[in-house]
């Protein structure tokens, strides 16, 4: 089985950085689109970047600018790096990949666990 575990949340202060981490690990036989998403409490989940295989990448708006989605394609890990952090990043932020596993010949969506993000003073 394939699995996604994300890591590097925690508690900064406004402005601070903070660096996210998600590894893909199991019986993988690629890993093509690799992303992350959050989700405030009593908001709906939504996209914060993601990055394809070649090396495209794409950002919600709220986060252009302050944030960088890059990734490990040796390890299957995709990181975000944010900067300039406010008190509205605050949420549970998401891994998500589509991976095709050695088992089948199709590509499959997989989520991670969550990392909670807080920026507060």
């Amino acid at each position: 089985q394939v699995q996604l575990v994300e890591s590097g949340g925690g508690l900064v202060q406004p402005g601070g950085s903070l660096r996210l981490s998600c590894a893909a690990s199991g019986s993988i036989f690629s890993v093509n689109t690799m992303g992350w998403y959050r989700q405030a409490p009593g908001k709906r989940r939504e996209l914060v970047a993601v990055s394809t295989s070649d090396g495209s990448t794409n950002y919600a708006d709220s986060v252009k600018g302050r944030s960088t989605i890059s990734r490990d394609n040796a390890k299957n890990t995709v990181y975000l790096q944010m900067n300039s952090l406010k008190p509205e990043d605050t949420a549970v932020y998401y891994c998500n990949a589509w991976i095709r596993g050695t088992a089948i010949s199709i590509r499959q969506e997989y989520w991670g666990q969550g990392t909670q993000v807080t920026v507060s003073s």
